[in-house]
């Protein structure tokens, strides 16, 4: 029986891209800036060792050419461990997704300019009109949480959504789950996204809050409204083999759910991990399980928060080490990221990075994989793993 996990770390880049010069994110690296940060205060040094037992500390070497403090380069990996370099446009979540899926995105995304008000009015007007909405709020780049903070108030107050973009090709729109209603906003999600095609925007994100002025807070109610992949990817062809996708978080979302057999959502990733478990326990011969841990980039990479980020790392870490000897022997497991999103850069967008590839299993032999070209190499190995035609992009490190 053969069955794979991935198991993506949403942004957890771990190093500089060769071309991160072109998107200003020179000196980016998530994990590395991260662990340097926590290791200033010694009562906070960074705690992940089965991460580093599985490779992390030799792939973020190899990708990043930086030696960090305390980090074992003489240890003897687990599994077979190595990064990998985008080269899909831009560093959106769907890039990174797809192109791991084997369908690398070779055009540019459409974007909305940082300088108020970012939005066309033609758009704008077509959205309010066709929503019957009295207006809208911001109409700007803006974190998530900080806009709900300045903005949740007014909202409540005049029924006008929030409606917001940032470095990545999305139309983002907030609202109240109970002054505004969840299903009102996921018919302003379904409108817009009509709307912002002619702007090849790849993603409408649902941004659901609930409580009052001074504690509003996002609920698990996000919903992403994506384009579909431009070709089929490796989860399509599974399922054309009468195998079997499990996605787990916000994996159906951002493949447009195409390519998915079931969906099951989760609420942070210590739940996205339980669900994973859950799937594994009952998953049958060609299934592939894809978990997105989306929190290590909403809550903490967005957010800009060192700390968090690295609670969330050992958190992540510990659960690792308890999921690992519940796999069968043909398992095969895949920790890998979309893009990076470092905490210790300006701003809040995602950081063109590096991703890690660690895989293992009881049968994988421990080897380092060097630099993958592509992070399609990853799409092409699962689909040599369950024996499907070969990807037109990337190659297997299996072979």
């Amino acid at each position: 029986m053969k069955r794979a996990i991935i198991l993506l770390m949403d942004s957890f880049g771990i190093g500089a891209s060769l071309d991160a010069k072109k998107y200003g994110d020179e000196g980016a690296d998530t994990f590395g800036n991260i662990f340097l940060k926590t290791f200033e205060n010694q009562s906070t040094l960074l705690q992940i060792p089965t991460l580093l037992t599985l490779g992390l500390g030799l792939a973020h070497l190899a990708s990043s050419a930086k030696r960090l403090p305390t980090v074992d380069y003489t240890i003897k990996p687990q599994g077979a461990f190595g990064y990998a370099v985008e080269t899909s446009f831009g560093k959106d979540t769907p890039s990174g997704h797809w192109e791991i899926a084997g369908v690398p995105v070779h055009f540019d995304w459409g974007y909305f300019p940082p300088k108020y008000p970012s939005f066309p009015e033609k758009l704008i007007e077509a959205f309010i009109k066709q929503s019957n909405l009295p207006g809208i709020l911001g109409n700007q780049h803006a974190s998530g949480t900080t806009i709900i903070d300045e903005l949740g108030a007014e909202h409540i107050k005049t029924n006008k959504p929030i409606v917001y973009t940032s470095a990545d090709s999305v139309f983002q729109i907030a609202a109240h789950e109970q002054y505004f209603g969840l299903e009102r906003l996921y018919e302003l999600c379904d409108i817009a996204r009509k709307l912002v095609n002619e702007y090849n925007i790849g993603r409408v994100i649902a941004r659901p809050f609930i409580g009052e002025p001074g504690n509003f807070h996002r609920t698990a109610n996000r919903k992403d409204l994506s384009v579909p992949p431009p070709s089929k990817t490796v989860l399509d062809k599974l399922i054309a083999t009468n195998g079997k996708v499990i996605a787990i978080g916000k994996t159906a979302d951002i493949f447009a759910h195409q390519g998915i057999s079931e969906e099951i959502k989760g609420d942070g990733n210590m739940d996205l991990f339980t669900k994973t478990e859950e799937a594994l326990k009952t998953a049958g011969d060609k299934t592939l399980i894809f978990t997105n841990f989306v929190d290590f980039d909403s809550k903490y990479g967005h957010r800009r928060n060192v700390a968090g980020y690295a609670k969330a790392l050992e958190a992540f870490d510990k659960r690792l080490e308890k999921f690992i000897p519940q796999l069968l022997p043909n398992d095969i497991v895949i920790i890998t990221a979309d893009h990076g999103c470092d905490p210790t850069m300006p701003g809040s967008d995602h950081t063109r990075e590096h991703i890690p590839v660690l895989m293992f299993g009881p049968l994988v032999t421990p080897q380092f994989i060097g630099r993958r070209d592509t992070f399609a190499d990853i799409g092409q190995t699962l689909s040599e793993y369950f024996q499907l035609d070969a990807m037109e992009f990337g190659n297997s490190f299996l072979s």
